[in-house]
């Protein structure tokens, strides 16, 4: 993979971290046949319930089981820290969410409203014995308490470390690009948790690299994106980012499978407001004319983010013995840039 396909710069992490104020933490559960884990994505240093984002969420197939979109979806905020995990991991890591709030904001749920924890989840049954439920909320509390604004670890780690992606082993990848409107220069970072595709349907920059794999299952699992951003959008304008994040899909050769669970969720960092003033009406102040270069970079990132989940990919043995194949091994010349 060379540097001649993105047409962006990438931000000096290649991650969602380029965003000021984002950071990204892992806790990885591995043996017994455990192999999955929890990847947290803070937004910003403060109290997100005192001092929540602006955001949106788009599901373009609800085949999943995530929390707390529902709200998101309504009133356009996020009040908790960003929790990505494996499909039997949401119960644990919505408490770990509701725990973490409440120790900063001890009237939670009786002098204050309730809380909405975030989680969103892919299937990693296929490595992880998911039935065995793993997690606790102590390790959702770890990933959150390690999350750091630097480079983060990727593939087969935290939320992805049993996920597969095209027949590979896949899970967390995450780029970033820097564009300028009007003089203004702002960050737009993306993370994946990659869990979805048909081997047979894999393109990478564009060569169809599935030609050589040939058919070895349906397009299901589901992927998460996640959009970060310091341009100060509305809701209603990060929702038309999210809405882009298919068109990185289709360029890496998936149709959006039946049983594949894809959604995302795209927030700004630009304008933490205070208690509800959050959840009211934003006034926009992001010209409309200045959305097509945001557009472009949502689509490079995402598919960049995809490509990385791949790369980095560790192959983990599956708790009935398999193991999935590596990326990086059998296609050596397709490296991140």
């Amino acid at each position: 993979m060379s540097a001649d396909w993105w047409r962006l710069p990438p931000g000096a992490f290649n991650a969602i971290t380029d965003v000021p104020g984002v950071r990204v933490g892992h806790c990885t559960r591995l043996g017994g046949g455990a192999a999955t884990g929890v990847t947290a994505i803070l937004p910003h240093d403060g109290d997100l319930f005192d001092a929540p984002v602006v955001a949106a969420a788009e599901v373009f197939n609800g085949f999943g089981k995530s929390a707390g979109l529902m709200q998101l979806t309504e009133l356009g905020a996020i009040e908790t820290p960003i929790l990505l995990t494996g499909t039997f991991g949401v119960p644990a890591c919505a408490t770990a969410l509701i725990r973490h709030a409440i120790g900063t904001q001890p009237g939670i749920g009786r002098d204050l409203p309730t809380v909405n924890p975030l989680v969103l989840e892919c299937n990693d049954g296929r490595v992880n014995d998911i039935q065995a439920m793993h997690l606790r909320p102590e390790d959702a509390l770890t990933a959150i308490a390690e999350a750091a604004g630097e480079a983060p670890p990727q593939g087969t780690v935290g939320a992805g470390t049993g996920m597969r992606s095209f027949g590979f082993a896949g899970g967390i990848g995450t780029a970033s690009r820097m564009v300028t409107v009007e003089g203004q220069e702002v960050r737009l970072g993306a993370m994946v948790l990659s869990n979805f595709g048909r081997a047979e349907d894999l393109r990478v920059r564009g060569e169809h690299l599935g030609a050589e794999l040939g058919p070895v299952g349906p397009d299901a699992g589901s992927i998460v994106m996640v959009l970060a951003t310091d341009a100060p959008l509305s809701s209603r304008q990060l929702g038309r980012l999210a809405r882009r994040c298919p068109a990185a899909l289709g360029r890496m050769g998936s149709h959006i499978g039946h049983g594949s669970g894809d959604l995302a969720v795209a927030f700004s960092t630009a304008l933490p407001k205070r208690g509800d003033a959050a959840l009211g009406a934003l006034r926009p102040s992001w010209p409309e004319r200045g959305m097509d270069p945001l557009f472009a970079a949502t689509v490079e990132a995402v598919e960049e983010a995809i490509c990385a989940a791949l790369w980095h990919g560790v192959p983990h043995p599956g708790w009935r013995g398999d193991r999935l194949p590596a990326f990086a091994t059998r296609f050596p010349g397709h490296a991140p840039r």
